[in-house]
C-alpha cells in the first residue's frame, strides 16, 4: 500500500513482530518482500506499532486478522476479527472505512456491520476478501486477478465503494476486474474459491490411487486431461496434495458452517476431499516402508522439504512435515532440510535431526524423500547426492525426471507413476 503512494500504519497485538517490521526486517519468508519493505520504510510513509490508538490518524482501516480452526470442531474462531474490530472502534469516526480482508464464515460481516453501526452509525464496513498466494502474495496485492467487494446496500455502498477504488487506482486503471456485491457473496467468494481448488486437486490425487492399482500413470493423465479447455492443466499435479493456513481450515470451516445454516449436504462432498488429501500423506509413509523392506526403524531418511509448498517458510498443516513425522514416530532416523522453514520447523519439531545443504541431508541416507517442490529439488541431479547409503528417492511431489533417476541406477517411486518405465 505505501508502494502505492499510500501512507501506512500496521498494527498488531504481537510486540515482536512489530520490532522486526520496524527494523525493516519481514517475520516471514515471502520472495521480493525484504527489498519492497526497506523501499517502503525509507519513504517515512509507513510504520508499525501495538498502539491501537495510532488508527485514529487513518480514515481507512483493513482488518487481516486470522481465523483458524476451532480447537474442539471444524468450525473457523472468529473471535480474532471481533476483537480487532473492538479494540478499533474508539478510534473510528463518521466518514471512515472498515475493510474486512479476513477469511470468515459467511454471516459475519452483517453481524459485525451491526456492532460498527451501533457505535459510530456514519462509518461503513466493506468486506474485502484477498486471494494472496504465499510466494506471490505481492504480485497478486499490486496486480490481482480481480477485486471482490461486499458493500451495504443503496448510497452508503456506492460512497464506500468510491473509497475503496482510490485506494486500488493503479490496478483499477490497469483493467483489473472489479465486482461490487453484498457481504454474503463475497464471503462466499474466498471460501468457494478455496473448496474449488481443494477438489480440483484431490480429485487427481483420487485418479492417482486409482493408476496405483492399475499401473496407469498419473501426470500423463493430468496432461491429457488437462488439454480440455473446460478443465485446464493448473491444480492438476498429483503428490501429496494441500497443505498451509488456508485451504484445509477453510474447507472444513465452510462444511461447519453449512451445516448451521441447515445446508450441509450441499458440502458433504468437501469431507471426501479432505479425507482423500490426508490419505496421500499416509500413502507416502507406507511407501517409504515398502522400499526400506517393511520398516522404516532405525533407517536414515532425508527429508527434502518442510514447507508445505516452495517458496514460503509456512508449515502450517504442511504435508512435508506430516510425512517426516509419522516416519519419525515409526523409528526412522529423520533428518530434514529446507530452503526457508528449517527454523520454523525446529520450534515445532525439535526431536528431528536438520540439515544446512542438500548433501549434508543425504549423507548415509537409506532413502531420499522429495516433499516439497523447490526449483533446487525439481532440478537435483542424483550425481549431486554421492553419499547415500542407498539410491532410493521417492517423489512425493512428481516433480523429478523420473528416467533421469532411474538411468542413473536409483530406484525411483512416487505416487500414482509406475515404478520401472517399462510399465509405461
Amino acid at each position: 500500500m505505501t508502494s502505492l503512494g499510500h501512507d501506512v500504519v500496521g498494527i498488531d497485538v504481537d510486540e515482536e513482530k512489530i520490532r522486526l517490521l520496524s527494523a525493516g526486517e519481514p517475520p516471514f519468508f515471502e520472495p521480493g518482500l525484504p527489498e519492497l519493505l526497506d523501499t517502503a520504510m525509507k519513504t517515512g510513509r509507513l510504520t508499525f506499532t501495538t498502539d491501537i490508538s495510532a488508527a485514529a490518524a487513518s480514515s481507512i482501516h483493513f482488518i487481516a486478522v486470522g481465523t483458524p480452526q476451532m480447537e474442539d470442531s471444524h468450525a473457523a474462531n472468529v473471535s480474532y476479527v471481533h476483537s480487532a474490530v473492538e479494540s478499533l472502534m474508539p478510534h473510528v469516526r463518521a466518514g471512515h472505512l472498515i475493510v474486512g480482508k479476513s477469511t470468515v464464515p459467511v454471516g459475519t460481516a452483517a453481524q459485525l456491520a451491526i456492532r460498527i453501526r451501533a457505535i459510530e452509525p456514519k462509518a461503513t464496513l466493506l468486506w474485502n476478501p484477498e486471494f494472496l498466494r504465499e510466494g506471490f502474495a505481492i504480485e497478486d496485492t499490486l496486480m490481482p486477478d480481480r477485486l471482490v467487494y461486499g458493500v451495504p446496500p443503496g448510497a452508503e455502498g456506492e460512497r464506500a465503494t468510491k473509497l475503496l477504488d482510490s485506494v486500488y487506482a493503479k490496478a483499477l486503471s490497469l483493467e483489473v476486474p472489479r465486482i461490487v456485491t453484498d457481504y454474503a457473496t463475497s464471503e462466499l467468494v474466498k471460501v468457494s474459491a478455496n473448496a474449488f481448488l481443494a477438489t480440483k486437486i484431490s480429485f487427481i490425487n483420487a485418479m492417482a490411487e486409482i493408476a496405483e492399482v492399475t499401473g496407469a500413470d498419473v501426470t500423463q493423465l493430468a496432461d491429457a486431461i488437462g488439454h480440455d479447455k473446460r478443465i485446464g492443466r493448473a491444480f492438476l499435479n498429483s503428490g501429496l496434495g494441500f497443505g498451509g493456513g488456508c485451504l484445509p481450515k477453510d474447507i472444513r470451516a465452510f462444511r461447519a458452517r453449512a451445516e448451521e445454516l441447515g445446508a450441509g449436504t450441499s458440502v458433504a462432498f468437501l469431507s471426501e476431499v479432505d479425507a482423500i488429501n490426508l490419505r496421500r500423506r499416509t500413502k507416502m509413509v507406507s511407501l517409504t516402508e515398502e522400499v526400506l523392506g517393511g520398516s522404516v526403524t532405525g533407517k536414515r531418511v532425508a527429508i527434502l522439504g518442510l514447507a508445505f509448498k516452495p517458496n514460503s517458510d509456512d508449515i502450517r498443516d504442511s504435508p512435508a512435515l506430516h510425512v517426516a513425522n509419522q516416519l519419525h514416530a515409526a523409528g526412522a532416523h529423520v533428518v530434514a532440510t529446507d530452503p526457508a522453514a528449517v527454523e520454523t520447523a525446529r520450534k515445532r519439531f525439535p526431536e528431528f535431526d536438520y540439515a544446512k545443504s542438500v548433501q549434508d541431508a543425504t549423507r548415509d541416507a537409506d532413502a531420499v524423500l522429495v516433499l516439497t517442490e523447490w526449483s533446487e529439488y525439481r532440478f537435483l541431479l542424483p550425481d549431486a547426492l554421492p553419499g547415500v547409503a542407498q539410491r532410493v528417492i521417492l517423489d512425493g511431489r512428481n516433480c523429478l525426471d523420473r528416467d533421469l533417476w532411474m538411468e542413473a541406477g536409483w530406484l525411483y517411486r512416487s505416487l500414482g507413476r509406475p515404478s520401472t518405465k517399462s510399465e509405461t
